[in-house]
């Protein structure tokens, strides 16, 4: 006769379900990849009822070693799962009574449910997930300050509107990226922060009938507290949701960082060139170099703030506590967190082995990019800003029609537009020196981008 699967949930049920139905409610699928924290957060509980005299110092031991047998197994791809695993949560109670007997096995999930249970789950496995995702963060910030500071003599066009504007430093466009990536990194701290507060104990609603001490099974999982509230800690995905728009930001910062860059490593441009690494080519065109990784990268920061944005839908209109819509916020989180991760990985890695030209972003300077800084000369004579932006603009207008470089003109074209224009007046035309000249804090001189880098490197390990 086949063995039946066990449910944990089966005794007032007299019908069979529909295989349909047993397909569509599992989640072993996707929920298995938790088992370690499964497994640890059962010796803990396991522990705590030994002082609530549930379970006898024998029976604990019992139940640790066996679930260290289950550890081993998924570990060592040895586990095989049964009809009516369900979820990671059935599947190891259902292999720890067949190691150590159903008897003592049974008495494991005394005063809790499933509801605390993958509660803590999820919240020891994010955990985890987010120091590597820090990790990578980190590597990321790293690498720009390493460019930032090893390219700080290359000089550039910054762009609005897509239209040439200013010359700034090529580290001060990395260090632009490096701010939203530190604010991302910021956030992303404050949120493993609120991740890490442990709901085990509080049953599937009212909380715990065996005055289990939680604070001591926080304290052994790795939690910096405790979910004060039965019904918030066992209903809530706020904190996945917190993740995926934590996430969400980050892919938004990756996917304007990659645009630039594919705008920039394209022919028109040339201002970078992507290792094969992460380039591929055209199965039609044998010229073709195309930089996918940074296509790549914009296009699965679509996907994480989709899965944001699928969650907030399935939970936003669900009554309080737990429900089965609930479960639906595994998926989104398991996906998310591996995109990411990826994604911070391959964004590293494609500017850390990028070669720059700067002779093709010097190449693409040009003297009305400077425009500002004539009218910058006349305010320093005293003319109020207002009056040299007009004669600035007059200035570019002239060597349009004359068809030269602004600094192309003589000093007496100049001159024949305000009289208040000197002879050194050709000396704004210096592009070094417009640099130079943006000196305050934030700026693209030499000393505020390596002041930018200090500040910088100082958020790496706080």
């Amino acid at each position: 006769m086949a063995q039946q699967p066990i449910r944990l949930w089966g005794g007032r049920f007299t019908g069979a379900s529909d295989p349909l139905m047993d397909q569509y409610n599992e989640s072993l699928s996707v929920d298995r990849v938790m088992y370690a924290q499964d497994i640890k957060g059962s010796i803990a509980y396991a522990r705590a009822n030994v002082k609530t005299g549930i379970l006898t110092q024998e029976e604990f031991d019992t139940i640790e070693k066996g679930l260290g047998e289950i550890m081993k197994e998924w570990e060592e791809g040895k586990f095989v799962s049964r009809p009516g695993d369900e979820d990671i949560h059935t599947a190891n109670e259902r292999r720890l009574g067949e190691i150590i007997g159903t008897h003592i096995a049974g008495k494991l999930h005394t005063g809790r449910s499933r509801n605390d249970q993958v509660a803590t789950d999820m919240r020891m496995w994010l955990r985890d997930e987010l120091n590597i995702i820090e990790e990578y963060l980190v590597d990321l910030l790293k690498v720009i300050a390493q460019r930032a500071e090893q390219d700080i003599d290359y000089i550039m066009p910054a762009y609005t509107h897509l239209q040439r504007a200013q010359p700034i430093r090529w580290s001060q466009w990395l260090l632009s990226y490096a701010v939203a990536f530190q604010l991302d990194l910021e956030r992303l701290r404050f949120t493993k922060k609120t991740v890490n507060k442990s709901p085990l104990g509080c049953g599937a609603v009212a909380g715990n009938a065996f005055g289990i001490d939680r604070v001591a099974m926080a304290k052994e999982l790795g939690f910096e507290g405790l979910i004060m509230n039965s019904m918030s800690a066992v209903g809530d995905r706020d904190f996945v949701v917190e993740v995926l728009q934590c996430a969400a930001t980050i892919g938004s910062h990756l996917s304007r960082w990659s645009e630039d860059l594919i705008i920039y490593s394209s022919l028109e441009f040339g201002y970078v060139k992507f290792a094969d690494a992460y380039t591929t080519g055209s199965s039609l065109m044998p010229q073709k170099k195309n930089s996918d990784s940074l296509e790549l990268l914009r296009g699965k920061s679509g996907r994480i703030f989709g899965a944001m944005a699928g969650l907030m839908m399935s939970i936003k209109g669900i009554p309080s506590t737990y429900n089965k819509d609930l479960q639906e916020s595994v998926q989104p989180m398991l996906d998310t967190v591996k995109t990411l991760k990826d994604s911070l990985q391959i964004a590293a890695r494609s500017l850390a082995t990028a070669t720059v030209y700067p002779e093709k972003m010097r190449a693409a300077l040009s003297p009305d990019m400077l425009a500002t800084d004539l009218a910058e000369y006349l305010v320093r004579k005293g003319v109020p800003f207002r009056e040299t932006h007009h004669l600035a603009g007059r200035m570019v207008a002239l060597a349009e029609d004359e068809k030269k470089g602004m600094d192309e003109l003589t000093v007496e074209q100049f001159q024949s537009v305000d009289k208040r224009f000197g002879a050194d007046v050709l000396s704004v035309f210096d592009y070094e020196r417009s640099v130079e000249m943006k000196a305050t804090t934030g700026g693209t001189s030499r000393s505020a981008v390596l002041e930018q880098l200090e500040a910088l490197k100082k958020s790496f390990d706080q």
